[in-house]
C-alpha cells in the first residue's frame, strides 16, 4: 500500500478531490499538474507544461489533458472529466477506484468487468509527458481511444478558437505530430504499439477553470481537439503512450519508462516526500541550474532562491555543489545581486546569510571569503554609499532606512488598487538585523584571513549597530520588537520580521530579550499552520485570504500563516533552549503530515489562512516552506545526532 493513496469514496467526491493536485517535474523547467481525478481546475494545469526558448523561456501548456475511452460490445465508457460551466461531461471520475502517488502517478479505474491502469510521470530532464496503460482484467474483446486537448499557450491566458492555429498534423513513427502556432516546438503524440489515427479536428468551447472563476479572473477557454487514436488493448498488455517535443523511437518507450522509474526515489514517508518536493524546484535551463519559486504559476525569484536554497540543496540532500551551481548563477543572471535600489532592497542582504549556512557545511570560511569577499565587499559599500538615487540610506547610527513612496520596500511587498498593503516606511526590523548579521559574517571570514584593513573599517559600523539597534526597535512595555521605525516612531504592529533578529547567528539582542520576542510570538502569530503576518489582535488583521485579487492582496501580509517562517521559528528556539525545544519542534513539522495530501500531494503550501481549520491558499507548492522544513528537520536530526 502506497504512502499516499486515495479510495474510491474520496475520489468520487468532487468537492474533496478537486481541491487536491498531484505535481511531477522534469528538472529541466517543464512540469505536470493536475487534480487527482485529472480534471484541470486551474488555467497552469496540463499533461505537458514546458519553457519554450522562443519565448524567452517563459511557461506554456501544450498538452492540456488526454481523455481514454475504453471500447466494449461497441459501448464506450469515457473515463474523462473535464468542466464545462457548472457541468461536468464526461464524468470519467465515477469509474476510478484508486489513486497512489508513489514513483509515478497511478489511477485504477473499473468499467464493468473491465479494470484498467493508468501511470504518468514525465522523463528526467527531457520534455516528454509518459502515460503506460495497463488492462489488468477484461472478459471481451477491449478497444483503448486516447483523444488530446491541446492549448499551446502561455501559462497566464487562456486559449480561444481561432483561425491563426494550425491545425493539420504530419505523420511520424508511431504517431503524429501537431504545432498550433510558429515559435513553438512540435507536439510529438506517439505510442509503442500500432495504432490507428482518426482525424476529426474540432474545438470543445469553454472549458472551465473552477478555481480560476474561484479567485475571479477568466475562467474559461478553448481546447483544440485534432482527433483521436485507437487500439486494441489485451488483457495483461501494457501500451505506451509519449508527448514529447522530440520524435521518440515507438519500440523504445516501454524501457524508457521502466529505465525513468527505477531511477526515482519512493514516497514512503513524510520526509521523503519533502525531499522529492524540494528537488522538484531545483532547474537546469541552458547549462543555467537554479529555482523556481513555487508551482504552477511562479517563476524564478532572487530572493526566494536566496531563502530557498540552503534548504532544497544543503539539508534536503547535502548537495553542496548545487547549491553553489545556484548561487553562481543567481549572481551571474542578476549581476551584483538585486542592488539597494528598487523594490527589494534586502535582497543582496539575503546572500550573506545563504553561504553562511554554506559556511556551516564547507567549514570553510576562507574559501568563501576568498571567492565572494569582493562581491559581499562590494554590496556593503553600496549600503554605505548613501547615493541621492537610492531608496537606501545609512544613518549615523548605523541604521538603514527604507523609503520610496508607493512602494512596498520588504518581502511583505502586496499591491492593492495599486497602493503598497504594508509599504513600512523607515528603519526595517528585518533590514537592519540582515544588515548587522552580514557585516558581522564578513567580519568574521576578514578575521580568519587576517584582514586587518576591512575589520579596521567595518567594526565601527558594527559596534554603532549594537549602540542604536534596540533603542530604536525595542518596545520596553511589550518586550519585542517594532516592525519598523517610520516617521511617526515605532510601528508597534506584532509581525514575525523580528523572528529573523532571533534567528540569525549575528544578532544585537541579548539571550533574554530574545527569549521575550519567541514569548511573544508564540502568544500571538504562532498556529498550526506556520506563523501569522500580522496579530489576530491588530485592527488590520485578516483571518482568510481568498476572493478576488484585491481580496487576496489586502490579506496577503495582514494575517496569513507562512510555513517557511517556522524554520526561523524553530532555529531561534533551538538556538535558546536546545535539546529542551526539540520535541516542541518535532510535533510542529509532523502537524503537517495530514496536509501532505492536500493541495498539493507530497508537498506544502505557500500560505495558510490565519485562523482554524487555516486551509490552504496560493501556490501549492512552494519552495521556501519545503526549504525551511528541510532546514528544521536537519537541525532536529543534529541534535538527536550529537546527544551522547
Amino acid at each position: 500500500m502506497a504512502y499516499l493513496q486515495f479510495n474510491k469514496e474520496e475520489l468520487v467526491n468532487l468537492e474533496y478531490s478537486l481541491k487536491r493536485e498531484f505535481l511531477s517535474t522534469n528538472h529541466a523547467g517543464g512540469y505536470m499538474n493536475t487534480t487527482i481525478v485529472c480534471c484541470n481546475t486551474r488555467k497552469y494545469h496540463g499533461l505537458l507544461v514546458l519553457p519554450v526558448s522562443a519565448f524567452n523561456n517563459e511557461k506554456f501548456v501544450l498538452l492540456s489533458s488526454l481523455d481514454e475511452t475504453l471500447v466494449q460490445h461497441d459501448k464506450s465508457f469515457n473515463l474523462g472529466i473535464h468542466r464545462y460551466g457548472d457541468v461536468y461531461e464526461p464524468r470519467g471520475h465515477k469509474y476510478i477506484r484508486d489513486f497512489e502517488i508513489d514513483k509515478c502517478v497511478s489511477v485504477t479505474y473499473r468499467v464493468g468487468g473491465m479494470v484498467f491502469r493508468k501511470e504518468m510521470m514525465l522523463s528526467h530532464s527531457e520534455e516528454q509527458f509518459f502515460a503506460r496503460y495497463t488492462l489488468l482484467e477484461a472478459n471481451s474483446p477491449t478497444i483503448l481511444r486516447l483523444k488530446p486537448f491541446m492549448a499551446f499557450r502561455h501559462i497566464h491566458s487562456l486559449s480561444k478558437v481561432n483561425m491563426d492555429a494550425n491545425t493539420s498534423s504530419r505523420e511520424i513513427p508511431g504517431g503524429r505530430a501537431f504545432c498550433l502556432y510558429k515559435g513553438f516546438p512540435d507536439l510529438n503524440l506517439q505510442l509503442s504499439c500500432k495504432a490507428e489515427y482518426i482525424s476529426n479536428p474540432d474545438w470543445y468551447f469553454n472549458a472551465e477553470y473552477k478555481e480560476e472563476r474561484r479567485r475571479a479572473y477568466e475562467s474559461a477557454e478553448d481546447l483544440f481537439v485534432p482527433g483521436y487514436f485507437e487500439m486494441p488493448i489485451k488483457k495483461g498488455q501494457q501500451i505506451l503512450f509519449s508527448a514529447s517535443t522530440s520524435v521518440e523511437k515507438p519500440a523504445g518507450l516501454k524501457s524508457r519508462f521502466e529505465k525513468y522509474l527505477t531511477l526515482r526515489s519512493s514516497r514512503d514517508s513524510f520526509e521523503s516526500c519533502l525531499r522529492i518536493a524540494a528537488k522538484q524546484f531545483i532547474i537546469n535551463i541552458d547549462g543555467k541550474t537554479s529555482i523556481y519559486a513555487g508551482y504552477p504559476w511562479l517563476d524564478r525569484s532572487p530572493r526566494e532562491t536566496l531563502l530557498a536554497a540552503p534548504g532544497l540543496t544543503l539539508y534536503a540532500n547535502q548537495d553542496k555543489k548545487r547549491f553553489k551551481e545556484i548561487i553562481d548563477s543567481l549572481i551571474e543572471r542578476e549581476g551584483r545581486i538585486p542592488s539597494g535600489n528598487g523594490s527589494r532592497p534586502d535582497v543582496p542582504l539575503w546572500l550573506f546569510w545563504a553561504l553562511q549556512h554554506y559556511s556551516y557545511f564547507t567549514g570553510n570560511k576562507n574559501q568563501i571569503w576568498k571567492e565572494y569577499g569582493p562581491l559581499l565587499k562590494d554590496i556593503l559599500e553600496h549600503y554605505r554609499d548613501n547615493r541621492p538615487e537610492s531608496t537606501i540610506k545609512l544613518h549615523d547610527n548605523g541604521l538603514l532606512w527604507a523609503e520610496k513612496r508607493g512602494a512596498p520596500l520588504s518581502w511583505m511587498d502586496a499591491m492593492a488598487a495599486g497602493v503598497p498593503v504594508t509599504e513600512r516606511e523607515g528603519y526595517q526590523v528585518e533590514l537592519n538585523s540582515l544588515w548587522y548579521n552580514a557585516i558581522c559574517f564578513a567580519l568574521s571570514m576578514a578575521l580568519s584571513s587576517s584582514e586587518k584593513s576591512f575589520r579596521e573599517e567595518w567594526e565601527p559600523v558594527k559596534k554603532n549597530i549594537e549602540k542604536y539597534f534596540n533603542m530604536a526597535f525595542w518596545i520596553e512595555n511589550g518586550n519585542y520588537l517594532a516592525d519598523y521605525v517610520g516617521h511617526e516612531g515605532q510601528n508597534k504592529c506584532v509581525r514575525p520580521n523580528q523572528l529573523f533578529t532571533c534567528s540569525f547567528e549575528f544578532s544585537p539582542l541579548s539571550d533574554e530579550q530574545k527569549s521575550m520576542v519567541l514569548q511573544k510570538v508564540k502568544q500571538e502569530l504562532l498556529t498550526d499552520r506556520g506563523i501569522r503576518t500580522l496579530s489576530p489582535q491588530s485592527p488590520f488583521y485578516k483571518s482568510e485570504y481568498d476572493g478576488d485579487e484585491f481580496s487576496r492582496n489586502s490579506a496577503y501580509h495582514q494575517g496569513t500563516t507562512r510555513p517557511w517562517l517556522l524554520g526561523f521559528y524553530i532555529d531561534a528556539n533551538l538556538k535558546l533552549y536546545g535539546e529542551a525545544f526539540i520535541n516542541k519542534a518535532r510535533d510542529l513539522l509532523s502537524a503537517f503530515e495530514e496536509d501532505i495530501e492536500i493541495h498539493c500531494i507530497g508537498s506544502i503550501s505557500e500560505v495558510y489562512d490565519g485562523d482554524p481549520p487555516h486551509l490552504p491558499h496560493g501556490c501549492t507548492s512552494y519552495s521556501i516552506s519545503v526549504a525551511s522544513f528541510m532546514w528544521a528537520m536537519s537541525e532536529i536530526a543534529q541534535f538527536k545526532k550529537e546527544k551522547p
